[in-house]
């Protein structure tokens, strides 16, 4: 029922003295007793959880969507993690790696900012090849701060039928009010491509004014990121919406090398001639350099004896690139 990445995103939610969170998250833990068939069990937290709410200052302002929502109506439009993968587990560019530390300091430090009369930045749009880190930026925020990652799925978000999108899309607005976390659109051209296309259509304009008047409205704690790998397609008038904007590119040798030397612990490392292997992984993204990574361990594993060699991690990594040729 309650599992272990639950109960260690309660303890950094009560550590950070975000009561909200904490209390969503146990909604959300009496959701799954409920699905589970545990209702007394469920029923109980529930109640602990409203009554909690409602000795709360202001709470009789607040109709808060039960985080427990999102395992209904909801549940084909969110999918719902929380990761266990940090900011220093990213291998990003110093300039980069600043910034999101930014993001995360901010949001920590949220009270601090409110007595000064500010917030911190919420709305935020990446942009890069794909395999670059947008999405693991996405977790490792969700993780520095305690919160659950909800990636959106687009596919049932999106359809043809007049109206249903935005209605969709509201949806998931709404329930950023109360489900405190962060919420991750990737390959938001989708939903975002500029007005002036050639697939323009009537629901496709309509889709993006939904999209945009929502990102300006929301006054949420959520923190929302929006992914893509085309940034020259998106509408102008997104920009605007977001607080920031950060570009991910394909990593440098250094880089590349870290991300091979993470994907590699179990193998001696130091035995490995990475001047060599810095050719063939000239170019590969980093999801590409993962896979390129299990792919050698493979072989290392079945027909090695374990060791690996500089030979097959360079033809690993070579088959890799050969996927992206024609």
């Amino acid at each position: 029922m309650t599992n272990s990445k639950q109960i260690i995103a309660m303890i950094r939610s009560h550590a950070a003295g975000d009561s909200q969170q904490f209390l969503s998250i146990a909604e959300h833990i009496a959701a799954d007793a409920d699905k589970a068939g545990k209702s007394k069990v469920a029923d109980e937290i529930k109640n602990l959880v409203q009554r909690v709410r409602n000795q709360a200052p202001g709470a009789h302002k607040v109709q808060p969507i039960p985080m427990a929502a999102l395992r209904g109506e909801l549940s084909g439009l969110v999918g719902t993690s929380y990761p266990e993968f940090h900011v220093s587990d990213l291998v990003v560019n110093s300039d980069l790696r600043e910034k999101i530390l930014r993001i995360v300091r901010e949001h920590r430090e949220r009270e601090t900012l409110e007595s000064e009369g500010m917030r911190p930045r919420r709305k935020f749009l990446f942009s890069g090849p794909p395999g670059t880190g947008k999405g693991m930026t996405a977790a490792a925020i969700a993780c520095e701060l305690g919160l659950p990652l909800f990636k959106i799925r687009l596919d049932g978000v999106i359809t043809k039928f007049l109206g249903e999108t935005a209605a969709k899309l509201r949806l998931i607005f709404d329930a950023m009010q109360s489900a405190r976390g962060v919420y991750f659109f990737d390959e938001v051209d989708a939903l975002a491509s500029s007005r002036g296309s050639d697939n323009d259509i009537g629901e496709a304009r309509r889709m993006l004014n939904s999209f945009l008047q929502f990102l300006e409205e929301d006054e949420s704690f959520s923190v929302i990121v929006a992914a893509t790998n085309h940034r020259s397609l998106l509408d102008t008038a997104l920009f605007r919406r977001f607080d920031s904007a950060f570009v991910y590119s394909n990593p440098s040798p250094a880089e590349a090398r870290q991300v091979l030397r993470n994907n590699l612990l179990r193998f001696d490392r130091e035995a490995i001639a990475w001047e060599d292997v810095d050719a063939h992984a000239s170019g590969l993204s980093q999801a590409d350099l993962a896979a390129a990574a299990e792919d050698a361990a493979r072989i290392a594993v079945l027909d090695n004896r374990s060791v690996l060699s500089t030979e097959v991690l360079c033809r690993a990594l070579d088959d890799r690139a050969n996927i992206h040729r024609e």
